[in-house]
């Protein structure tokens, strides 16, 4: 496919929708929304209910885009309570099936469907290096992003190329989870959580949004994709690669029963689990990094949120 016109993404309010839609903007290409609330007379919006059938009240509004995305999920960076799981779950799962019959009934669907899922599928794994061919893991992130991705299968059923994206950390200075551990590093009070051997999985976020644009138009690519960096790090080496960026210590190591205490079951299963992913399909497809290896790329990212 070349270079799209259209595109439509659910869930641009979230920190990574709003970065896509900056940079299809820039890149001068037409941006819908999918919005549950739309502003007054806001063309660029669509209302959609995905509890309501059909979600949207016009399905023909979704016709002729070349490539819609989906990133709509409750944040998993939450204390877990089963009222929460479930709205973790339903967020995920009921969101992609009522889009994707919506974009599977269309007389001209978009070209290629991307959904959003997570590098948490591949469940805690100690040092096992993971590619798109491992298999699943257990645990309810797994189970949650087992469901979310063959809530996808009846788009590429009805021949639109579909693939979902596993995404690992995603690091920018002014979101997510390096904007919550900024303040503690720069005040010294930083370290590595329970005992630090734990693998984490993570790309800077220039680095998904290039990802996300190839994958638009890489006609070949399809099925899940890690969208993680080539190098994952020990937590501890995190810390240390951290600390040194920002000129500080990285002593005060965080225990386990203390993340527990604070986090849950969401501790176990995203700060203290281990997910060594390798992101084999964009490698093989040629995308090429602008931030490889973790130091370089802290550098780069916290240098321009000076």
């Amino acid at each position: 496919m070349n270079t799209p016109s259209r595109v439509l993404i659910s869930g641009a309010s979230g920190f990574i929708g709003t970065a896509l839609v900056r940079v299809f903007t820039v890149n001068q290409i037409s941006v819908n929304r999918l919005v549950r609330k739309p502003k007054p007379d806001s063309p660029q919006e669509i209302c959609w209910s995905p509890s309501s059938s059909p979600a949207i009240a016009t399905p023909s509004e979704l016709e002729n885009y070349d490539a819609v995305i989906h990133l709509s999920g409750a944040n998993v960076a939450h204390r877990w309570t089963p009222a929460y799981k479930k709205k973790i779950v339903e967020s995920r799962v009921r969101t992609t099936a009522a889009l994707v019959r919506l974009l599977a009934g269309l007389r001209n669907p978009p070209k290629v469907f991307l959904c959003a899922s997570a590098v948490g599928i591949y469940g805690n794994r100690d040092d096992e290096i993971l590619t798109e061919a491992t298999a699943p893991g257990t645990g309810f992130l797994a189970e949650t992003c087992i469901a979310w991705e063959a809530a996808a299968q009846p788009a590429k059923n009805a021949g639109i190329r579909t693939a979902q994206l596993r995404f690992g950390v995603v690091l920018s200075p002014k979101d997510g989870a390096l904007a919550k551990m900024l303040p503690l590093f720069r005040s010294g009070l930083g370290g590595r959580l329970s005992s630090g051997r734990q693998w984490m999985s993570w790309i800077t976020l220039p680095d998904l949004l290039r990802a996300v644009l190839y994958l638009v138009t890489a006609s070949e690519v399809s099925g899940p994709v890690n969208i993680v960096a080539p190098t994952p790090v020990t937590n501890a080496e995190f810390a240390r690669t951290l600390a040194r960026a920002l000129h500080r210590p990285a002593i005060l190591p965080v225990p386990a029963f203390a993340l527990r205490a604070i986090f849950g079951e969401m501790a176990d299963e995203t700060l203290l689990s281990s997910i060594r992913v390798i992101p084999e399909k964009l490698t093989q497809a040629g995308f090429r990094f602008q931030h490889p290896d973790l130091a370089p790329a802290l550098e780069s990212i916290l240098a321009k949120s000076i």
